[in-house]
């Protein structure tokens, strides 16, 4: 692209974020720019975007993360990189079977009535019709990822990773199949591993009691639980074996009324606390954790009274077909039409619920596939003890090493169709289990064409964890695998520590023999201007599509970037996109500037540079270092609030005001300006761009010579700038001058256009002289006199650093009105300060008030002090 391809009005008064987006993001698409190239030059540099669900949309999280990760990898590309972002996204087992089940729901059908086989064909074709949606979200965003490389974790490659990987492990012991308690998700109807259990703390529950009677009728023996459900489950009634009052009676039964089954009364100094409630529990082996093991020490039945939708089953006589929550309401009236019921008390708990459904999990006893942690665990916290894997902020160390260092085997087999099916095969006739990558025509042991594969599928997180390294197209030795693997970084939010980091790194030290990142970036989550965690159910959801059709995408990405602060998380409002806005068109019309005087510009040309034009020069290294420092960081706020400042605060309000005497008066002068101005647009486009690529695009294309596109562009570097430590002193005497001047005649009233000679003294003073055409143009100084000895009576005070700064007065204003205004201000502001010390000295208020309210009201005094020094130097001053 170049100039000759921009509308007729190459700069028109406005920058349209919109139409900027829809002509520069194909061009970048169809011109390849995005896609990586393992054998190019440079040295490696490779991010792998966390996938996110196929049935998502781009929420705040996802903006955030993706910004984040598009800087990083555009200012790499830019810096001569081989860079490559690798997008995919993930099948999501559970979410994405219950959007479809949802579907079928609407005609009437359900996925056992349709077969797995043709459930899994409308699964697929849902995908295919809607499962890239996040993909166009992104595009919104101006994600630079290569969509070439595209995946999706049940892509054929990855489902062949996926096999390789489970084969591996159960050949190496490290995959086994048991039987065990299990977390149960009765709404989706599959276990849970334990990551995927959400406890609620604080619940209010309820601790009911109730008697069972000794078989041989001798009397009973009380015990409480919160799930009176479950009593249709009890194979025994725990006592301590000390316990005097129930040592008479362990051995003998106690009758169940409710199913007609006696069951012991046993001793178990572990389960049973006696100074808790009546020092006796009842024990569900099925479908208690605690009880389980009870079950296993004393070789008790394990009665499962639940199917898998949490119904009472057959095991529950006349309950049978109740749900879990109706059943522990008969049961509870049943107790007490029998006289058993001892009363209910509230009580507080912890209640699991799973993450994906929501609904209260239930505890069960099953047959699954598990992966043995601790071996693989261990490799994966030595990478990051020994520093090769380093988290940012450091702290997330800590909970990664808490997680990883106190794991627990992982079950990964899941009761659902959509996902990848374990490759696990039973024999029909002997019962051996046949674990293979291709799927066998026969029995392993003893040859039987009798197979049936395992229906249960893998955890979804399973194949997540091998996304760094399958993505590249393991187990086939790749190019891309030689050329970016390990990756450089993964950029993600501090809640998939455990679900997906940890899990990438073992997988990756096992499968590839290094981990699979080099900086583990987290940042924080995204909440609403209150501090609240946006959700559905408050109402407090923000779109970040919706911000982008009103503000543009260049300020949503700056302003996610300005507040990314490292190791926080983020209060979002949308005013603050449109403050960004601001930013966006200020940018805008300070390049219109530029190229509205660029007649007579000679690229060829060498003129001779201001000691303006080299301060700006100066100056732009110092920004370009700064960039760079936040940058290789993660410290994406600096970048932003030093992009901001350099080209607000430096550039604008200060460059392009002294530039125009120059750009005005021709000659030489106007040649440096122009040279100058177009270096120093040059670099902030480029430097602009990895945090607002289409602005950036817009005004590279608009500058003189530009060819190309600017994500190719190389990055500015510090040593193109060089320091000019003489020139940086002398322009910063003249803008505390400046400043100084300016808020010393605002003190008093005077109008800006109001001229008037300047006194200076002091060993700065002479400084000035050089520059009595800038403080004309800036501060309204018609002259600048040096002076000695005493101050000037009836002039306005101003002072910098080494230098006094005088503004005659007489015959301007009204001295002895002057006088008068600064006597009450001088006194209004003591009293102030006065107010505020005695709340500062005063024990009873500091030992009372939050930290945050000292800290402002020290801040208050501190101004309090600026402003009397202000004062009182302006007062003496027209003494």
């Amino acid at each position: 692209m170049s100039t000759t391809d921009l509308p007729a009005d190459s700069f028109p008064r406005s920058y349209d974020p919109h139409e900027a987006a829809r002509r520069y993001y194909p061009w970048w698409e169809s011109s390849g720019y995005f896609v990586g190239d393992p054998n190019a030059p440079g040295e490696p540099y490779a991010i792998v975007i966390p996938p996110p669900n196929v049935t998502g949309s781009l929420h705040m999280g996802h903006a955030l993360d993706n910004t984040l990760q598009d800087i990083l990898i555009r200012y790499k590309r830019m810096d001569g990189y081989k860079a490559v972002w690798i997008p995919g996204t993930d099948h999501a087992g559970i979410a994405t079977q219950s959007v479809v089940e949802r579907q079928l729901r609407k005609e009437g059908l359900d996925r056992h009535t349709l077969g797995r086989e043709e459930f899994l064909r409308r699964v697929w074709a849902w995908k295919q019709q809607s499962g890239d949606q996040i993909f166009l979200q992104l595009r919104a965003l101006g994600v630079s990822c290569d969509w070439s490389r595209a995946r999706f974790t049940m892509d054929d490659g990855l489902s062949r990773a996926v096999r390789e990987v489970f084969v591996k492990l159960y050949d190496e012991g490290l995959i086994y199949r048991d039987t065990r308690m299990v977390s149960w998700d009765p709404a989706g109807r599959t276990v849970l591993s334990d990551l995927e259990v959400e406890h609620e703390e604080g619940f209010q529950g309820e601790l009911w009691s109730f008697a069972y009677p000794l078989s041989d009728g001798s009397g009973e023996i009380i015990v409480a639980t919160t799930r009176p459900e479950t009593m249709l489950g009890d194979t025994a009634v725990a006592v301590h074996p000390d316990d005097p009052r129930y040592q008479a009676i362990i051995g003998k039964t106690v009758y169940n009324p409710l199913v007609d089954r006696h069951i012991p009364i046993i001793a178990d100094a572990i389960l049973v606390d006696p100074a808790f409630g009546t020092g006796a529990v009842k024990v569900t082996p099925a479908h208690d954790p605690n009880d389980y093991e009870v079950g296993r020490r004393h070789n008790l039945p394990f009665i499962n009274i639940f199917d898998e939708s949490a119904t009472v089953n057959e095991n529950g006589g006349k309950f049978s077909g109740l749900d879990r929550f109706d059943a522990r309401k008969a049961v509870k009236t049943a107790m007490a039409e029998l006289g058993f019921d001892r009363g209910a008390k509230p009580h507080v708990m912890s209640l699991g619920r799973s993450q994906r459904s929501g609904v209260v999990v239930e505890p069960i006893v099953s047959t699954q596939w598990f992966v043995r942690m601790k071996p693989l665990a261990a490799p994966a916290i030595a990478a990051v003890e020994n520093g090769f894997t380093r988290f940012v902020p450091s702290q997330w160390e800590n909970t990664y090493f808490a997680w990883m260092r106190d794991i627990r085997d992982w079950c990964i087999s899941r009761q659902l169709w959509w996902g990848h099916q374990i490759p696990a095969w039973t024999c029909g006739d002997c019962g051996h289990i046949t674990v293979a990558k291709e799927d066998p025509s026969a029995c392993a042991k003893c040859g039987s064409e009798k197979l049936s594969q395992d229906p249960d599928v893998l955890d979804t997180w399973f194949s997540s964890a091998l996304w760094p390294f399958s993505t590249m197209g393991w187990p086939e030795k790749t190019d891309d695998l030689r050329a970016w693997y390990p990756t450089a970084v993964l950029v993600t939010g501090f809640d998939i520590i455990f679900f997906w980091v940890a899990r990438m790194m073992f997988s990756g030290i096992h499968n590839m023999g290094v981990p699979p990142f080099r900086d583990v970036c987290i940042h924080g989550l995204i909440r609403d201007a209150n501090g609240d965690k946006m959700s559905k159910t408050k109402g407090n959801v923000v779109d970040p599509l919706g911000t982008i059709e009103k503000y543009g995408a260049d300020a949503f990405r700056f302003t996610l970037a300005q507040h990314a602060v490292q190791g926080r998380d983020m209060n979002w409002d949308d005013t603050r996109v449109e403050v960004s806005s601001r930013f966006v068109n200020k940018i805008w019309q300070a390049f219109r500037y530029m190229h509205t005087n660029l007649e007579g510009y000679d690229p060829q040309a060498t003129p001779t540079l201001s000691v303006y034009d080299h301060w700006i020069l100066a100056r732009l290294g110092a920004a370009t270092a700064r960039v760079r420092e936040g940058l290789d960081g993660y410290r994406f706020n600096d970048a932003a609030n030093e992009l901001h400042a350099f080209t607000w605060g430096e550039l604008c309000d200060w460059y392009l005001e002294l530039s125009k005497p120059a750009i005005y008066g021709g000659g030489e002068g106007r040649q440096a300006a122009q040279h100058t101005l177009v270096r120093v647009f040059s670099a902030v486009a480029r430097l602009m761009h990895p945090l607002m690529p289409f602005l950036s695009e817009e005004l590279y294309q608009r500058l003189p010579g530009a060819s190309g596109t600017v994500m190719l562009a190389a990055f500015p570097k510090v040593t193109e700038f060089p320091e000019d430590p003489t020139v940086l002193a002398e322009v910063a005497t003249l803008q505390e001058a400046v400043t100084a001047q300016r808020r010393a005649r605002a003190e008093i009233g005077l109008q800006n256009k109001q001229v008037l000679p300047l006194l200076a003294r002091g060993e700065r003073a002479p400084a000035l002289l050089k520059h009595a055409s800038a403080l004309r143009q800036l501060a309204a100084v018609e002259r600048v006199e040096l002076i000695t000895g005493e101050a000037p009576k009836g002039a306005a005070a101003a002072a910098i650093a080494g230098a006094d700064l005088f503004t005659p007065l007489d015959g301007v204003i009204d001295l002895v009105a002057e006088r008068a205004r600064l006597d009450k201000e001088i006194a209004r502001v003591e009293k102030d300060k006065s107010d505020l010390e005695k709340r500062l000295n005063n024990p009873g208020f500091m030992d009372r008030a939050p930290a945050d309210v000292v800290v402002g009201f020290r801040e208050k005094l501190a101004l309090a002090d600026q402003r009397l020094t202000q004062l009182r130097a302006s007062r003496a001053s027209l003494a």
